[in-house]
């Protein structure tokens, strides 16, 4: 698998009602909720990374940390940033931020991900028959 340090992803997204910390029970005030945010991060680590990940394989995330510092409202515009920060053997670390319309930061932090075959993961997940 080749992948440089320094790839990037991004991803836009527009915060919706749904988005919320209300809508997904993590909170109490409608603004993007931190899982939302985190799920979005992640979702461009995976862009990232899919290009170089062999046939049979897939990548999972295994570690966040994310700091959650802005607020964001319905209707704001986010960008989600992932940059290859270095590889560990199957693991890549990426750091990720979250920006919002005006370019300011929303959230940031890194994930790593681990690239493992398709197969022996989903026999391995709880509930697999």
């Amino acid at each position: 698998m080749q992948i440089e340090l320094g790839t990037q992803a991004r991803a836009g997204f527009v915060v919706s009602e749904d988005d919320t910390a209300v809508a997904l029970g993590t909170g109490e005030v409608p603004v993007l909720a931190t899982s939302r945010a985190l799920a979005w991060c992640e979702s461009a680590t995976l862009q990232a990374l899919r290009p170089a990940i062999p046939e049979g394989s897939t990548s999972v995330a295994m570690r966040v940390q994310i700091d959650h510092i802005k607020a964001a409202s319905a209707g704001c515009e986010m960008t989600a940033i992932a940059t290859l920060e270095r590889i560990e053997g199957r693991r890549y670390v990426f750091v990720v931020s979250l920006l919002d319309g005006e370019g300011e930061i929303s959230a940031s932090g890194r994930i790593v991900r681990v690239l493992v075959e398709t197969d022996d993961f989903l026999a391995k997940a709880c509930g697999a028959p």
